[in-house]
């Protein structure tokens, strides 16, 4: 068997591509996003991003249901948005094997909250399985596609961002040949209608009972008996953390399953031990299992519900002792400032806004930088799509003048994923709000991925692209313009006269992402220090290649990229473009 180092998203690819999956339908989403792209490099695969992270469950489910093992992947606010149509499936059971890979971010190294996936297993009744490091991805992948085949179930697959990005060796093997299931009509179990829906949930809750069975019995939860007094209950990536703190100073339940608990499993573990502890990241959601049981255990009172642990942490949470050498905390790492590109397209945007003075309802996206200072312009950034929702409740609380200082801002590939909707709203309950559309012609913030505005697929074949200026006025916005945000002037006309309208409007804001391969910016540019002033009106940009040095303004050449947006602010002409040396 050969093994290979990989990080945990492309061993879970790795492992769809070894169990036979052939449907695999995502929305990227940091750090959930590589499994998707890592399942792109097998042919065999049909692979698709879809507009959102419902539509892709629901190609997964049809897939499942038409006899293939099928995926769907996504970050955990994702699986917010899929949560309808998986609740249902649960109910619905399988065909083919169905595994959603959900992967979590503790820290919110790139989230809006820190939600623990957990708990939708729990609530949807489907099994969740959660691995430790890549080769436990490969082979968890694979077992839960046994599960799910077995008991008729959808299975969760739940990764965080250390496990999902980290790098370790895992164990390939070939694939297997598993053939298409039959399809067989059979709306009893299909079609959720009440009558049918009602004998279904009779149905699950058996299947629950063998589950629970299960978990006593699988070696996805295994015991680590070091003969120690202490034992430490723990799963993922807390098991790496523990097992690096404590080494064989403690015994190890390691539970790979961790929907349903292992009740019996439990009980005797915290028995054979003096002290028990849960050590877990988010919330303390095995060690409320536990204490549910009966039994005494430390969890959350010696550690914390907020962000990612360490091994340093542990050990001293556990051992009450930091005198041995911390291998996790080292020396200060140089961090990057939260600040977009050089020669991103939304800065112009964002410029413009903040010069006016308007309220900016934001979204999600990588211009939700635009909330940073200098430029400070977004109010709000709920969730996606929320933007143009949330201006219109704005809006109609606060009245027309106030809707005339309002804009929302969203991202192509966001409005697609959930904008349209919000903008039908818009035109439907009669609003008069301005929405801005950052068209960047790529999905940015999560690594440049294609969406449906684009006219390429996940594997770069050219197909039909959405219009969005024909898009809006078919919802029923008249007045759509498209504008080049780097036009500064262009640009704060555009908006100017978009909020004064009494009715509903859009522009477009476009330009492409500063960093695809296809912009190429010639040159750099360069303050000329005889002509400048020093009113700083370029340091409003936010623009990393612009600085102050001894007092003046100076661009730094090493991070300018010609983009040229500093020449069209610079009221005084003292930004020159030079020319890319001969």
């Amino acid at each position: 068997m050969k093994s290979q180092l990989l990080i945990g998203n492309a061993a879970v690819a790795r492992g769809a591509y070894e169990a036979g999956v052939r449907v695999v339908a995502s929305y990227p989403g940091t750090p959930s996003t590589e499994i998707t792209e890592s399942i792109v490099k097998y042919p065999e695969i049909y692979c698709e991003w879809a507009p959102n992270e419902k539509v892709a469950c629901e190609v997964a489910i049809g897939a499942s249901i038409g006899g293939a093992r099928a995926m769907t992947c996504c970050k955990h606010v994702g699986l917010n948005v899929m949560a309808d149509p998986v609740f249902t499936a649960s109910y619905t059971g399988v065909n083919g094997g169905l595994v959603i890979a959900v992967a979590d971010d503790p820290g919110m190294h790139s989230s809006q909250n820190e939600q623990d996936s957990r708990h939708y297993a729990e609530a949807s009744k489907c099994p969740m399985l959660e691995p430790s490091d890549s080769d436990e991805c490969l082979a968890y992948t694979k077992a839960a596609y046994e599960m799910s085949e077995k008991f008729d179930v959808p299975v969760f697959l739940r990764l965080t961002t250390r496990v999902a990005h980290s790098q370790s060796m895992a164990q390939l093997g070939e694939p297997d040949q598993v053939p298409l299931k039959d399809y067989v009509k059979n709306p009893a179990k299909f079609v959720m209608a009440p009558a049918n829906a009602i004998r279904r949930h009779v149905d699950v809750e058996k299947r629950t009972e063998a589950l629970r069975a299960f978990a006593e019995e699988t070696p996805l939860n295994q015991v680590i008996d070091n003969g120690s007094a202490i034992g430490v209950i723990c799963g993922g990536i807390s098991y790496l953390y523990a097992q690096e703190a404590l080494d064989e100073r403690a015994d190890y339940l390691k539970l790979g399953m961790v929907w349903p608990l292992p009740e019996r499993k439990l009980c005797e573990f915290v028995a054979a031990h003096e002290v028990v502890f849960v050590i877990e990241e988010l919330d303390p959601f095995i060690e409320t299992y536990v204490r549910s049981l009966g039994l005494g255990v430390i969890g959350k009172e010696a550690f914390t519900m907020l962000g990612e642990y360490s091994a340093a942490m542990i050990r001293q949470a556990v051992l009450n002792t930091d005198d041995e050498p911390v291998t996790d905390a080292g020396l200060p790492v140089p961090v990057r400032p939260p600040v977009m590109c050089a020669g991103c397209p939304h800065r112009g945007t964002f410029y413009v806004l903040k010069k006016l003075g308007l309220t900016v309802c934001g979204d999600i996206g990588c211009y939700t930088l635009g909330a940073m200072p200098p430029l400070g312009s977004i109010d709000t950034t709920i969730c996606m799509g929320a933007s143009i929702g949330a201006a219109l409740g704005m809006a109609k609380a606060r009245g027309p003048e106030f809707a005339k200082k309002l804009v929302s801002v969203i991202g192509d590939s966001t409005f697609i994923h959930s904008g349209i909707t919000g903008l039908i709203d818009v035109v439907y309950n009669k609003g008069i709000n301005t929405v801005i559309i950052l068209d960047n012609s790529i999905t940015g913030m999560t690594g440049h991925q294609d969406n449906p505005t684009t006219g390429k697929t996940i594997r770069g074949e050219a197909t039909k692209q959405v219009d969005l200026e024909l898009l809006a006025k078919a919802v029923g916005i008249d007045r759509v313009r498209v504008v080049d945000p780097f036009d500064v002037k262009a640009m704060e006309a555009a908006v100017k006269e978009e909020i004064a309208a009494d009715e509903p409007s859009v522009i477009i804001a476009q330009r492409p992402c500063a960093l695809l391969k296809y912009v190429k910016y010639a040159g750099h540019c360069h303050v000329n220090q005889d002509t400048c002033r020093d009113c700083r009106m370029c340091m409003k940009l936010g623009c990393p290649a612009l600085t102050v040095h001894d007092g003046r303004v100076v661009i730094d050449a090493t991070q300018c990229n010609g983009c040229g947006l500093c020449v069209n602010v610079c009221p005084f002409h003292a930004i020159e473009k030079e020319a890319e040396p001969v």
